[in-house]
This record gives structure tokens, sequence and C-alpha cells, in this order.
């Protein structure tokens, strides 16, 4: 069974997945350090939380992720004012991309920085808190899309999620029989803030936050090493991404 882990940091914490992660681990009975850009939005979920769950502690900072100063500051002084950190959830991101080629070289350059090195700025920070305690659990949020190259708008963002997820994977090699335990979570389509122009009805499998967050959180709490959620149907449909020859990848896409 895996260890109760009491004091949780979440990047990318304003709204969205989360937003939503922070209040599901409240109700589970962890303390929180939750940082973004936009600290009224993070005030207002701390007060929300606050009144729903009055015995959790939350402690709140700005943090502009691609800020590598900052990111290494915001970790430290999580660490100073809890005296622990023991799970730490990269999930900042941005989902801005175009087809490469078509002139939008400037968003596909901000989606990479900060989806991969601010991922790295982040990872390292967080290491750097666990190897000193000697454990922790370290947790990427990555996406369905990093399981296979994907066309047009995505290509940038999924390999960047690809790249998130092997710095995880490549902790969990090195950190394999130790304190310190690896999760890389790949989730499907999520209602949230990054999608709130897609049309619900026309995205196959798509979930509410709620309900995507819900199987996100139970395989965090579970300290499993990969998981695709919500399992049905992206644990099997990662399997067919992965291996599907491309014309039949495409129409899946």
């Amino acid at each position: 069974m895996a260890p109760h882990r009491q004091t949780i940091l979440i990047t990318g914490a304003s709204s969205g997945l989360g937003a939503e992660m922070a209040r599901q681990f409240a109700a589970r009975g962890h303390d929180l350090a939750l940082c973004a850009r936009r600290t009224e939005k993070l005030d207002a979920l701390r007060a929300e939380i606050a009144a729903a769950q009055p015995e959790r502690r939350v402690e709140v900072r700005a943090l502009d992720v691609t800020d590598d100063d900052r990111v290494f500051e915001v970790f430290g002084a999580f660490r100073d004012d809890f005296g622990t950190i023991d799970r730490v959830v990269v999930n900042a991101g941005l989902g801005k991309g175009a087809a490469l080629g078509t002139g939008r070289y400037d968003a596909n350059r901000e989606t990479a920085m900060t989806n991969f090195v601010a991922a790295l700025a982040q990872s390292e920070a967080a290491m750097e808190l666990f190897r000193a305690q000697g454990r922790g659990h370290f947790v990427m949020v990555s996406s369905m899309s990093a399981v296979r190259g994907m066309p047009r708008s995505m290509t940038t963002y999924a390999a960047t999620k690809a790249g998130a997820a092997h710095l995880a994977e490549g902790l969990r090699t090195e950190l394999y029989g130790t304190d310190i335990k690896v999760s890389v979570i790949y989730p499907g389509y999520i209602a949230s803030e990054m999608n709130d122009q897609v049309d619900p009805s026309k995205v196959r499998g798509m979930v509410t936050t709620e309900v995507g967050v819900r199987a996100m959180v139970e395989a965090i709490e579970k300290e499993k090493a990969s998981a695709y959620v919500p399992p049905l149907p992206w644990a099997p449909m990662s399997v067919v991404m992965r291996h599907a020859p491309l014309p039949v990848l495409r129409r899946l896409i």
C-alpha cells in the first residue's frame, strides 16, 4: 500500500485540472501548496477549500513556471512553510500550437518553453527537495497525445508532452527501489480551461473535469508508475494509438 502523502505541491493550480486536483486532494485529507500565475484565482480556490475543508492547510504563491529562478524559489519556500513536501504534481501547461511551417513559430515555441523547458525546471526543483528528504512522490502530468506524434496544431504540444513523460521515466529508472516514487499521468479528453473552446459533443470520449480528475487522483494516490485516464477508453486506446498503421491513426485523430 502506498504511504499517505500529506503535503502536495501542485503547479498550474489556479484553474482546470490543477484546481480540481486541489479540491479532490483536500477532500482526501491532504494539505496543499498551490502555485500559478493568477493569484486572485488561487486566493478564491483557497477560500473555497477552507469553507469545505476547514481543517486543511493551503498555502498559495504566484508562479510563472517559465521563470526558472522563481520556480526554485517557490518550491523552496513551500518546503520551508510545511517542513516537507511529500508530493509534487507538475501540472502547469499550455495548449497553443500550429502546424509546422505555417508562420506560427511563436506559438509553438511558447508551448515548448512552457511544457518542456519549464517542466524540466520544475523537475529539477522537485528532485532537489526529494533528494534532500530521501523520499517523495514525483508526478508528471503528460497527455494521451504523448503516445505518438500528432499532426497539425497538435504536433509541438504532443512532442513536449512526450518529452516531459520521458523526463519522469528516466527518473523512475534511476530511482527504482528507493523511497522516491515517480508517476506519469496521461489524461485523455477531459474538459478544462485549456480546451473550453472545443464542443464536447464533437469530441469522442470527453468527460467532465470532475470525472476526469477523479481518475487522475485515484491513479496518483495509488502511486501508479503510468496511468492512462480515465482508464476507459484511454488504456486500450493507448495501445491502438501506439501501434495502428498511419491510415488508421489518421482516422482516429
